[in-house]
């Protein structure tokens, strides 16, 4: 049944309690809970193409990867009851070439320094390891939504760094595309080890049906499977439909 769902949501944005509240939402609107667990499943089917070794979850924010693939070290910048560990995506706490795999929704985009983020994934990165990542799309669909019915920035014209804020206020959506599109050029040649090897658009309406973790649900849970549908036919027809992509990074050498 339709779910008019309203949150009294702490104000603070970089605040635990509000990271907390939204792995609530996310479980309460089936919308938003089968999207994650199809993000989700995108990591769990890399694992056959990954070396042995320790794989590990940025930003898990108020996510359940957990549940899905028990293994996944999770962690976050923010101290959370449901970390494995606790730390800044720029200083890992981890040894040369000990990780077989790094996952991420909707992260990248608020670390605040992307040159110093890739230098320490190659860093931790074994040999055929893999960065998954998926990430607010720069499409002419995406840009109308999150510039102008989103409160974070999403500058084209940025760089490979935003200014330093809290650790969900501090963002920029455009900086998925900034680095493995516009400037993919600088990041072949400063980081050779790290190949692009996916950089996929998807879900036009799904997201944005779901309401997100701020807003209700626009539709009532059984219509789930028709937008799948018009997800999947709209991102066939053209990538400038999408809200969201997949970008998939491996170590080679």
């Amino acid at each position: 049944m339709f779910k008019n769902l309203k949150y009294d949501i702490p104000l603070d944005l970089d605040s635990p309690e509000r990271t907390i509240f939204h792995q609530k939402i996310i479980k309460e609107k089936l919308f938003l809970k089968k999207l994650y667990d199809e993000w989700y499943k995108v990591f769990t089917d890399v694992k056959p193409q990954l070396p042995d070794g320790k794989m590990v979850e940025l930003g898990s924010g108020g996510g359940f990867l957990k549940e899905i693939e028990p293994t996944v070290i999770c962690s976050d910048v923010l101290e959370l009851p449901t970390n494995d560990l606790t730390f800044s995506a720029l200083e890992m706490p981890f040894k040369d070439e000990e990780i077989s795999a790094v996952f991420m929704i909707d992260t990248f985009h608020h670390i605040p320094d992307s040159k110093q983020f890739l230098n320490e994934i190659n860093r931790v990165l074994k040999k055929d390891g893999m960065l998954v990542m998926i990430e607010p799309a720069n499409s002419l669909w995406g840009r109308f939504i999150y510039q102008n019915f989103h409160h974070e920035p999403f500058d084209v014209n940025g760089d490979w760094k935003i200014p330093a804020s809290g650790p969900l206020s501090g963002a920029n959506g455009a900086l998925p595309w900034i680095v493995f599109k516009r400037d993919i050029h600088k990041f072949e040649t400063s980081l050779p080890e790290l190949k692009l090897i996916e950089f996929r658009h998807h879900t036009p309406l799904r997201y944005l049906v779901s309401g997100g973790v701020s807003f209700k649900q626009l539709a009532p849970d059984f219509m789930y499977p028709f937008f799948k549908l018009i997800d999947k036919f709209l991102a066939a027809v053209s990538s400038q439909f999408s809200m969201f992509v997949t970008i998939k990074i491996r170590k080679v050498e």
